[in-house]
């Protein structure tokens, strides 16, 4: 069951879960940005957002996915998505762009600029983030 906090209105997980408590749109995020990163987002947002007890929430810098821990955090930067999503083994590939262990998991960033780099492959990567966590 999630909670909503009454002064940022993010959902959470669980109640007083620590957080950053402000308020901020996902527009605000894409300000300045290619016009392509919104449509990249878009994408992975109706994918993803449709699997089980997916929360989406904001930061500052990021949106942050979340089933009972963060899977995935896409943080807009001016010419790339920056996805950051976690994995049982080091990945390797065209499309990682850094794998690092952390904690007992794996780490890793893929840098996305156009919506036909969204592939069954990497939505593959977010669903075993998913998963995992």
């Amino acid at each position: 069951m999630s909670w909503i906090c009454p002064k940022c209105e993010r959902e959470l997980k669980s109640l007083n879960q620590i957080h950053y408590c402000a308020k901020i749109s996902i527009d605000s995020l894409f300000e300045g940005k290619d016009k392509e990163l919104v449509l990249v987002f878009d994408k992975i947002l109706a994918e993803v957002a449709g699997w089980d007890s997916v929360l989406v929430s904001t930061t500052p810098h990021c949106i942050v996915f979340v089933r009972r821990y963060t899977f995935l955090v896409i943080r807009p930067m001016k010419k790339y998505l920056d996805v950051k999503f976690y994995s049982e083994t080091m990945l390797h590939g065209n499309l990682i762009f850094k794998s690092t262990g952390n904690e007992g998991k794996f780490e890793n960033h893929i840098r996305v600029t156009a919506s036909d780099e969204l592939t069954p492959q990497l939505f593959g990567h977010l669903y075993k983030s998913w998963q995992l966590l």
